[in-house]
Protein backbone atom coordinates (compact mmCIF):
# COMPACT_ATOMS: atom_id res chain seq x y z
CA UNK A 1 0.00 0.00 0.00
CA UNK A 2 2.81 2.40 0.93
CA UNK A 3 4.61 1.68 -2.35
CA UNK A 4 1.45 2.55 -4.30
CA UNK A 5 1.04 5.78 -2.33
CA UNK A 6 4.67 6.77 -2.93
CA UNK A 7 4.32 5.99 -6.62
CA UNK A 8 1.13 8.04 -6.85
CA UNK A 9 2.81 10.92 -4.99
CA UNK A 10 5.76 10.91 -7.41
CA UNK A 11 3.43 10.95 -10.41
CA UNK A 12 1.33 13.72 -8.83
CA UNK A 13 4.37 15.91 -8.15
CA UNK A 14 5.70 15.40 -11.68
CA UNK A 15 2.33 16.20 -13.26
CA UNK A 16 1.84 19.30 -11.10
CA UNK A 17 5.38 20.49 -11.83
CA UNK A 18 5.01 19.98 -15.58
CA UNK A 19 1.67 21.78 -15.47
CA UNK A 20 3.24 24.64 -13.52
CA UNK A 21 6.08 24.91 -16.03
CA UNK A 22 3.61 24.82 -18.93
CA UNK A 23 1.46 27.53 -17.31
CA UNK A 24 4.48 29.69 -16.63
CA UNK A 25 5.77 29.34 -20.20
CA UNK A 26 2.30 30.14 -21.58
CA UNK A 27 2.01 33.27 -19.45
CA UNK A 28 5.66 34.32 -19.77
CA UNK A 29 6.60 34.05 -23.46
CA UNK A 30 9.86 35.87 -22.75
CA UNK A 31 11.13 32.64 -21.15
CA UNK A 32 10.80 30.81 -24.47
CA UNK A 33 12.62 33.67 -26.16
CA UNK A 34 15.44 33.32 -23.64
CA UNK A 35 15.77 29.65 -24.53
CA UNK A 36 15.75 30.42 -28.24
CA UNK A 37 18.49 32.97 -27.73
CA UNK A 38 20.71 30.54 -25.82
CA UNK A 39 24.05 30.54 -27.69
CA UNK A 40 25.13 27.21 -29.12
CA UNK A 41 28.45 27.67 -27.33
CA UNK A 42 26.61 27.74 -24.00
CA UNK A 43 24.80 24.50 -24.86
CA UNK A 44 28.03 22.69 -25.71
CA UNK A 45 29.73 24.21 -22.69
CA UNK A 46 27.01 22.94 -20.34
CA UNK A 47 27.18 19.47 -21.90
CA UNK A 48 30.96 19.46 -21.43
CA UNK A 49 30.67 20.39 -17.76
CA UNK A 50 27.98 17.74 -17.26
CA UNK A 51 30.47 15.26 -18.72
CA UNK A 52 33.08 16.40 -16.18
CA UNK A 53 30.55 15.95 -13.38
CA UNK A 54 29.74 12.46 -14.64
CA UNK A 55 33.43 11.49 -14.82
CA UNK A 56 33.88 12.80 -11.29
CA UNK A 57 31.19 10.36 -10.17
CA UNK A 58 33.02 7.61 -12.03
CA UNK A 59 36.06 8.55 -9.94
CA UNK A 60 33.93 8.39 -6.77
CA UNK A 61 33.02 4.82 -7.69
CA UNK A 62 36.69 3.97 -8.16
CA UNK A 63 37.58 5.38 -4.74
CA UNK A 64 34.64 3.63 -3.09
CA UNK A 65 35.68 0.25 -4.45
CA UNK A 66 39.35 0.85 -3.64
CA UNK A 67 38.28 1.22 -0.01
CA UNK A 68 37.41 -2.50 -0.02
CA UNK A 69 40.19 -3.60 -2.38
CA UNK A 70 37.83 -4.00 -5.32
CA UNK A 71 38.38 -2.64 -8.80
CA UNK A 72 36.38 -2.08 -11.98
CA UNK A 73 38.12 -1.87 -15.35
CA UNK A 74 37.88 1.66 -16.75
CA UNK A 75 35.36 0.88 -19.49
CA UNK A 76 33.18 -1.16 -17.16
CA UNK A 77 33.23 1.64 -14.59
CA UNK A 78 32.07 4.21 -17.17
CA UNK A 79 29.36 1.94 -18.59
CA UNK A 80 28.23 0.95 -15.10
CA UNK A 81 27.81 4.58 -14.06
CA UNK A 82 26.16 5.54 -17.36
CA UNK A 83 23.66 2.70 -17.07
CA UNK A 84 22.90 3.38 -13.39
CA UNK A 85 22.45 7.10 -14.11
CA UNK A 86 19.82 6.28 -16.73
CA UNK A 87 18.14 3.79 -14.40
CA UNK A 88 18.12 6.37 -11.60
CA UNK A 89 16.38 8.98 -13.75
CA UNK A 90 13.92 6.91 -15.76
CA UNK A 91 13.15 3.86 -13.60
CA UNK A 92 10.46 4.08 -10.89
CA UNK A 93 11.56 5.31 -7.48
CA UNK A 94 15.04 6.49 -8.49
CA UNK A 95 16.34 2.93 -8.60
CA UNK A 96 19.95 3.80 -9.45
CA UNK A 97 21.45 3.05 -6.00
CA UNK A 98 19.58 -0.27 -5.80
CA UNK A 99 20.90 -1.29 -9.22
CA UNK A 100 24.44 -0.27 -8.20
CA UNK A 101 24.26 -2.26 -4.95
CA UNK A 102 22.92 -5.41 -6.64
CA UNK A 103 25.38 -5.19 -9.53
CA UNK A 104 28.43 -4.77 -7.29
CA UNK A 105 27.29 -7.58 -5.01
CA UNK A 106 26.59 -10.09 -7.80
CA UNK A 107 29.35 -9.14 -10.22
CA UNK A 108 32.13 -8.11 -7.82
CA UNK A 109 31.18 -9.70 -4.50
CA UNK A 110 30.83 -6.39 -2.64
CA UNK A 111 28.50 -6.83 0.37
CA UNK A 112 25.48 -4.51 0.49
CA UNK A 113 26.49 -3.05 3.85
CA UNK A 114 29.91 -2.08 2.51
CA UNK A 115 28.28 -0.47 -0.50
CA UNK A 116 25.98 1.49 1.82
CA UNK A 117 28.96 2.65 3.90
CA UNK A 118 30.84 3.86 0.81
CA UNK A 119 27.69 5.63 -0.42
CA UNK A 120 27.21 7.31 2.96
CA UNK A 121 30.82 8.52 2.88
CA UNK A 122 30.26 10.05 -0.56
CA UNK A 123 26.98 11.66 0.55
CA UNK A 124 28.71 13.05 3.65
CA UNK A 125 31.28 14.81 1.45
CA UNK A 126 28.49 15.99 -0.85
CA UNK A 127 26.41 17.40 2.00
CA UNK A 128 29.33 19.13 3.75
CA UNK A 129 30.57 20.70 0.50
CA UNK A 130 27.05 21.88 -0.36
CA UNK A 131 26.67 23.50 3.07
CA UNK A 132 30.09 25.06 2.56
CA UNK A 133 28.88 26.66 -0.68
CA UNK A 134 25.86 28.14 1.12
CA UNK A 135 28.08 29.44 3.90
CA UNK A 136 30.57 31.05 1.51
CA UNK A 137 27.71 32.57 -0.43
CA UNK A 138 25.79 34.21 2.40
CA UNK A 139 27.73 34.09 5.69
CA UNK A 140 30.89 35.56 7.16
CA UNK A 141 33.89 33.25 7.43
CA UNK A 142 33.55 32.31 11.11
CA UNK A 143 29.89 31.36 10.72
CA UNK A 144 30.78 29.25 7.70
CA UNK A 145 33.54 27.57 9.71
CA UNK A 146 31.13 26.72 12.54
CA UNK A 147 28.61 25.19 10.12
CA UNK A 148 31.38 23.27 8.34
CA UNK A 149 32.74 21.83 11.60
CA UNK A 150 29.27 20.95 12.89
CA UNK A 151 28.27 19.26 9.63
CA UNK A 152 31.55 17.35 9.46
CA UNK A 153 31.21 16.18 13.07
CA UNK A 154 27.64 15.04 12.41
CA UNK A 155 28.66 13.10 9.30
CA UNK A 156 31.61 11.46 11.05
CA UNK A 157 29.37 10.44 13.96
CA UNK A 158 26.79 8.95 11.58
CA UNK A 159 29.47 7.01 9.69
CA UNK A 160 31.00 5.70 12.91
CA UNK A 161 27.57 4.61 14.13
CA UNK A 162 26.88 2.71 10.92
CA UNK A 163 30.36 1.21 10.92
CA UNK A 164 29.96 -0.13 14.48
CA UNK A 165 26.56 -1.66 13.66
CA UNK A 166 27.99 -3.50 10.65
CA UNK A 167 29.83 -6.77 11.01
CA UNK A 168 32.77 -5.46 8.99
CA UNK A 169 33.15 -2.37 11.19
CA UNK A 170 35.83 -3.56 13.60
CA UNK A 171 38.09 -4.92 10.87
CA UNK A 172 37.64 -2.06 8.40
CA UNK A 173 40.67 0.17 7.93
CA UNK A 174 39.86 2.86 5.41
CA UNK A 175 42.94 3.79 3.33
CA UNK A 176 43.62 7.52 3.34
CA UNK A 177 43.98 7.42 -0.46
CA UNK A 178 40.39 6.17 -0.78
CA UNK A 179 39.03 8.98 1.40
CA UNK A 180 41.10 11.53 -0.53
CA UNK A 181 39.99 10.09 -3.86
CA UNK A 182 36.30 10.26 -2.92
CA UNK A 183 36.66 13.72 -1.37
CA UNK A 184 38.48 15.27 -4.34
CA UNK A 185 36.15 13.64 -6.89
CA UNK A 186 33.09 14.85 -4.97
CA UNK A 187 34.54 18.37 -4.81
CA UNK A 188 35.04 18.33 -8.59
CA UNK A 189 31.45 17.17 -9.04
CA UNK A 190 30.02 19.85 -6.73
CA UNK A 191 32.10 22.60 -8.36
CA UNK A 192 31.03 21.37 -11.80
CA UNK A 193 27.40 21.70 -10.77
CA UNK A 194 28.12 25.23 -9.48
CA UNK A 195 29.60 26.17 -12.87
CA UNK A 196 26.56 24.70 -14.64
CA UNK A 197 24.07 26.60 -12.50
CA UNK A 198 26.17 29.74 -12.71
CA UNK A 199 26.28 29.65 -16.51
CA UNK A 200 22.53 29.04 -16.70
CA UNK A 201 21.66 31.81 -14.24
CA UNK A 202 23.98 34.37 -15.78
CA UNK A 203 22.69 33.58 -19.26
CA UNK A 204 19.33 34.84 -17.99
CA UNK A 205 20.50 37.60 -15.65
CA UNK A 206 24.15 38.75 -15.99
CA UNK A 207 23.85 40.64 -12.69
CA UNK A 208 23.74 37.39 -10.66
CA UNK A 209 26.74 37.39 -8.30
CA UNK A 210 29.14 34.51 -7.49
CA UNK A 211 27.79 34.48 -3.92
CA UNK A 212 24.24 34.00 -5.16
CA UNK A 213 25.38 31.19 -7.46
CA UNK A 214 27.15 29.37 -4.62
CA UNK A 215 24.15 29.65 -2.28
CA UNK A 216 21.78 28.59 -5.07
CA UNK A 217 23.97 25.56 -5.86
CA UNK A 218 24.24 24.50 -2.22
CA UNK A 219 20.47 24.63 -1.72
CA UNK A 220 19.79 22.80 -5.01
CA UNK A 221 22.26 20.07 -4.04
CA UNK A 222 20.72 19.55 -0.61
CA UNK A 223 17.27 19.24 -2.20
CA UNK A 224 18.41 16.01 -3.85
CA UNK A 225 18.57 14.32 -0.44
CA UNK A 226 14.78 14.37 -0.22
CA UNK A 227 13.97 13.92 -3.92
CA UNK A 228 11.37 11.32 -4.79
CA UNK A 229 11.02 12.31 -8.43
CA UNK A 230 13.34 11.76 -11.40
CA UNK A 231 16.16 14.28 -11.23
CA UNK A 232 14.46 16.00 -8.30
CA UNK A 233 11.81 17.52 -10.61
CA UNK A 234 9.66 19.87 -8.53
CA UNK A 235 11.57 19.21 -5.30
CA UNK A 236 14.64 21.24 -6.27
CA UNK A 237 12.54 24.16 -7.48
CA UNK A 238 10.49 24.12 -4.26
CA UNK A 239 13.68 24.29 -2.17
CA UNK A 240 14.98 27.16 -4.28
CA UNK A 241 11.73 29.10 -3.94
CA UNK A 242 11.59 28.57 -0.16
CA UNK A 243 15.25 29.58 0.28
CA UNK A 244 15.06 32.85 -1.66
CA UNK A 245 16.07 34.66 1.50
CA UNK A 246 19.49 33.04 1.11
CA UNK A 247 20.28 33.48 -2.58
CA UNK A 248 17.86 36.34 -3.44
CA UNK A 249 17.25 35.06 -6.98
CA UNK A 250 13.79 35.94 -8.37
CA UNK A 251 11.14 33.32 -9.18
CA UNK A 252 11.28 34.11 -12.88
CA UNK A 253 15.02 33.49 -13.03
CA UNK A 254 14.73 30.22 -11.06
CA UNK A 255 12.06 28.89 -13.40
CA UNK A 256 13.89 29.95 -16.57
CA UNK A 257 17.19 28.47 -15.33
CA UNK A 258 15.41 25.25 -14.34
CA UNK A 259 13.90 24.91 -17.80
CA UNK A 260 17.33 25.36 -19.39
CA UNK A 261 18.91 22.90 -16.98
CA UNK A 262 16.25 20.20 -17.50
CA UNK A 263 16.55 20.53 -21.28
CA UNK A 264 20.36 20.31 -21.26
CA UNK A 265 20.40 17.44 -18.76
CA UNK A 266 17.90 15.44 -20.79
CA UNK A 267 20.12 15.98 -23.83
CA UNK A 268 23.11 14.76 -21.80
CA UNK A 269 21.12 11.68 -20.74
CA UNK A 270 20.39 11.12 -24.43
CA UNK A 271 24.13 11.10 -25.12
CA UNK A 272 24.64 8.63 -22.26
CA UNK A 273 21.89 6.47 -23.77
CA UNK A 274 23.70 6.46 -27.12
CA UNK A 275 26.90 5.48 -25.29
CA UNK A 276 25.14 2.64 -23.48
CA UNK A 277 23.51 1.38 -26.68
CA UNK A 278 26.58 1.87 -28.88
CA UNK A 279 28.90 -0.03 -26.54
CA UNK A 280 26.28 -2.71 -25.73
CA UNK A 281 26.44 -1.89 -22.04
CA UNK A 282 23.53 -4.13 -21.13
CA UNK A 283 25.36 -7.17 -22.54
CA UNK A 284 28.78 -6.20 -21.19
CA UNK A 285 27.33 -5.62 -17.72
CA UNK A 286 25.33 -8.88 -17.94
CA UNK A 287 22.18 -7.11 -16.77
CA UNK A 288 19.79 -9.83 -18.00
CA UNK A 289 21.89 -12.50 -16.31
CA UNK A 290 21.64 -10.60 -13.02
CA UNK A 291 17.85 -10.78 -13.20
CA UNK A 292 17.90 -14.58 -13.44
CA UNK A 293 20.48 -15.21 -10.69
Amino acid sequence: MKKHLKGALRIFIIVVTIAAFAYYVATHPETVEQLKRMPIALLFGLLAIYAISFLAYVAVTRGSLDMFEKKLPRQENILFNAYSTLVNFFAPGQSGPAFRAIYLKKRHDLPIKKFVFATLLYLAFYAVLSLLLIGIGVLVWWQTLIILLAATAGCVAALQWYKKRSEFGKSLRIPLRSIAWIGVATAVQVLSIAFIYGAELRSIDPSITPGQILAYTGVANLALFVSITPGGIGIRESFLFISQGLHNIPDTTIVAASIIDRAVYLLFLGLLFLLVIGLHAKDKLHVNQMKTE
